[in-house]
């Protein structure tokens, strides 16, 4: 046997261990040679598939162009091929198979024979359909996940608001579940749970949804649906659930149900507000004494702050449009020096009449309304911008809770630094204490996204949250800004010093740079760089500017800042 035959040999035993089967595929004879099988296939390529219009015709029909287009794609010389697509075994089933492969071209660039691989996937597809699946819906009832129906909520508020058609939510509650759970065990329970949630599909029309809000919980959504009539719809609910006992492993279960419900977009203008209206609602037919129904009622202060919302929402929309919201840049300098090292992007709105507009007074508002992800995302096209254009400075802005658990806006942030270490190792992103706590795991994984972008990553309000150790080093952050009601009148409060040197410590330890926000004078300035913080922000150093403060001729706002104002906003947009 030559050494050829011996190298064939062991790369065909190396595609049988690793279930592959490799081709090569001359492009004018139309000629395919296989080495290898697919087993779960059942395919045995070279006696099978000579051609490659013969393998063309196992693909699935739906699946077909789009390996097409993939391949000419290649031949273009445009991209590398790489395509998943179901192939046909057999007995008539399909496959999921990975395929890559590259052409070997003549003198002239044209391709002449291609050669690749192929990987049977269908256990990888399964687990990622089932994480899919879990991803939208409840894994017990099948029915959709708090995520995905808060979704369907806000997609349906969306739609009735353009339309002007109303809808109601309802939340049903089943009663007395902690006590069938000990009475009957989990397993009843669960019985329980699955038989309910089969009762209410048989309640609603096929337009309306389910999901599974909790643990004893379901929220029903009734699209196109009057005011008037909810109450129907509640009460054949509610006979639906008690009406028949519900047989389980450990006997008969006799179920009952509370039901709260709130109409919208009257009652509510995002999925948070209507699902809070409507437990609120369940809370108070449950006290009624269950097996009942209640409707939220909104009280007339309620409409009035309803009302301002939208007002200040349509405001914000047109002066985005308008590009009248605009950044205050407010320096943050070295501790020791006074240089500045970066600057931090406020947010402002500008009136048509010309008055600057704090973003403490409409930045909660548009957070409350589900709208800050847009104004997110603006901040981070324009700081992109400003980095652009002036590339010896160094930008920060604060994101809100709700963005930092976004992957359409860190999808953004990495298409616009990818290949750009210039800009992205000059962009500070801070995220709030607060929100970073809420949701621990996914924070983490948005801090790392940053920082292998190449971004620095700041944790404001750094004390308000209660950070542990454990929190911290899950976060792994660049920086930590000292929340400034530890800082305000320092020089006047021993108990914050102490608390101060808390905090240092902590973030000593971990390797942090440290900001200290809010300083408002050199009593607390001098005290801050004794006790080792490396950079200071507040109005002592500056306050925030409208114009580029690193270009000529740079000036403050015109109009004073609340201080209360400006710390509502720190969700979104930093200090003052």
């Amino acid at each position: 046997m030559s050494v050829n035959d011996d190298q064939s040999g062991e790369i065909a035993a190396a595609l049988h261990a690793a279930g592959d089967v490799a081709y090569s595929w001359d492009l004018d004879e139309d000629r395919l040679d296989w080495s290898g099988r697919l087993a779960d296939a059942g395919i045995e390529f070279s006696a099978e598939l000579p051609t490659g219009r013969s393998f063309a015709n196992r693909v699935h029909p739906d699946d077909l162009v789009h390996r097409q287009l993939a391949l000419a794609s290649h031949f273009d010389g445009e991209a590398a091929f790489d395509c998943e697509y179901r192939l046909r075994c057999a007995e008539g089933t399909f496959v999921w198979v990975h395929e890559r492969g590259r052409a070997v071209r003549d003198g002239d660039r044209r391709p002449q024979v291609m050669r690749g691989v192929i990987r049977s996937i269908g256990d990888r597809k399964a687990q990622q359909s089932r994480l899919e699946r879990l991803a939208n819906y409840d894994e017990l009832t099948g029915h959709f996940n708090k995520s995905r129906l808060r979704e369907a909520v806000d997609q349906i508020i969306a739609a009735n608001q353009r339309m002007h058609s109303p809808a109601a939510f309802l939340s049903v509650g089943i009663d007395n579940m902690t006590m069938i759970n000990d009475m009957y065990s989990y397993e009843a329970a669960d019985t329980v749970l699955i038989e309910i949630g089969r009762r209410l599909d048989n309640c609603v029309r096929v337009s309306d949804l389910i999901g599974r809000l909790g643990g004893d919980r379901f929220g029903v959504v009734l699209s196109n649906c009057e005011p008037e009539n909810i109450s129907a719809v509640a009460e054949k609910i509610l006979n639906a659930v008690n009406s028949t006992p519900i047989t389980t492993a450990r006997g008969l279960v006799y179920a009952t149900a509370s039901i709260g419900s709130a109409s919208f977009p009257d009652q509510g203008l995002t999925s948070y507000d209507v699902i809070t209206r409507a437990e609120s609602a369940l809370s108070e037919a449950k006290r009624a004494g269950r097996d009942c129904h209640t409707h939220y009622r909104m009280t007339e202060e309620q409409r009035d702050r309803q009302r301002r919302a939208l007002t200040i929402s349509e405001q914000v929309q047109t002066a985005l449009r308008e590009d009248r919201i605009v950044f205050a840049y407010q320096p943050v300098v070295e501790a020791q020096t006074g240089i500045v090292n970066h600057y931090e992007c406020l947010l402002r709105m500008i009136t048509p009449e010309g008055r600057v507009v704090s973003a403490g007074e409409f930045v909660p508002i548009i957070e409350q309304l589900g709208f800050i992800r847009l104004i997110d995302r603006y901040v981070l096209d324009r700081a992109v911008a400003d980095l652009t254009e002036h590339p010896d400075v160094c930008l920060g802005f604060n994101i809100s809770g709700l963005t930092a658990a976004d992957r359409p806006w860190l999808r953004a942030l990495i298409s616009q630094v990818r290949n750009r270490p210039e800009i992205a190792s000059r962009l500070i992103v801070e995220i709030t204490e607060t929100a970073a706590l809420y949701d621990l795991e996914e924070s983490a994984r948005f801090v790392s996204a940053l920082r292998h972008a190449g971004c620095r990553v700041a944790l404001d309000d750094f004390g308000a949250g209660h950070t542990s150790l454990r929190h911290l080093q899950s976060l792994a952050v660049d920086t930590v800004k000292i929340d400034g009601s530890f800082i305000r009148n320092l020089s006047k409060s021993p108990e914050s010093q102490v608390f101060l040197r808390h905090l240092l410590g902590l973030a000593r330890g971990f390797g942090f740079e440290t900001v200290a926000e809010c300083v408002t004078s050199e009593e607390d300035a001098e005290i801050l760089r004794g006790e080792g913080v490396g950079l200071l922000q507040g109005h002592y150093f500056g306050y925030p500017s409208l114009e580029k403060p690193w270009m000529s001729n740079a000036r403050p706002e015109t109009v004073d800042i609340q201080e209360g104002e400006e710390r509502a906003v720190k969700t979104a947009v930093g200090e003052s």
